[in-house]
Formats: structure tokens, C-alpha cells, sequence
């Protein structure tokens, strides 16, 4: 693949993750009443979706800054774990609901990895020797 096409395959990743994150902060801010349900659901008390959001918010315009986005990154896996250790707890189901965060993951640092040579540089990707 070319570097412009990795480049752009790495801000298509970031825009459609960004996106969802934008999303789930958003109806974390308004206090959405399917939040705050899902919220009581995982057994955590009303009201903690809202500083959650503002977390994740924090968390997303750092992995938007190019200066902090491997910063950005690293917290928003520390918040997607939270996620996948909650989802364990309560038994959910393992490919919808805990590995939703690895998935997000991948996405997240894929999208990273593509458009920036510097990362790509500390975690290369190498041929197995034949």
C-alpha cells in the first residue's frame, strides 16, 4: 500500500471511529434516558453516564490532536477496558458485548497506526522469515 493510500485508509478509520465516539458522548452529555437505563442495568447508580461521557470526551479530542494522539489512545483503551471488565462481570455475551471494546480498539489504533509514519515506525509490521 502507498503512504498516501495508508494516509487516507488511516483518517477514513479515525473519521467512522470518531464518529461513534462522538455519538456515545453525546448521548452521555444529554443524559439520554437509554443511557441512564443501560447504566442501571450494568448495576452502576443513575447519573454516572454523564461524567463517563465527559471522560470519553477528554479522551477523544486528545486522540484528535495530532500532538496527543497516542496519548488520546491509550486512555480511551484504559475507558474501553473499564468497558470489557464491566461486561465480564455481568456475564454478557463475548463477541456483541465484551470484545465491543477490542473491536473499538482495533479501529481506533488502526486508523493511528495507518496515519502515522512515526508509530509505524516503533511497531512495525514484518514478513515471517521462510
Amino acid at each position: 500500500m502507498t503512504s498516501k493510500a495508508m494516509r487516507f485508509t488511516g483518517y477514513a478509520l479515525t473519521g467512522a471511529f470518531s464518529l461513534f465516539m462522538l455519538f456515545d458522548v453525546v448521548i452521555k452529555l444529554i443524559r439520554h434516558p437509554m443511557v441512564e437505563e443501560t447504566m442501571r442495568q450494568l448495576g452502576f447508580p443513575g447519573g454516572l453516564g454523564f461524567p463517563i461521557g465527559v471522560i470519553e470526551a477528554i479522551c477523544l479530542v486528545l486522540y484528535l490532536v495530532p500532538r496527543t494522539a497516542v496519548l488520546g489512545a491509550v486512555l480511551l483503551m484504559g475507558v474501553f477496558g473499564g468497558g470489557i471488565a464491566i461486561h465480564l462481570r455481568n456475564a454478557d455475551p463475548l463477541f456483541s458485548h465484551v470484545l465491543f471494546g477490542v473491536y473499538l480498539g482495533l479501529f481506533m489504533w488502526a486508523g493511528l497506526w495507518l496515519r502515522s509514519a512515526d508509530l509505524r515506525s516503533v511497531f512495525p509490521v514484518r514478513r515471517m522469515a521462510a
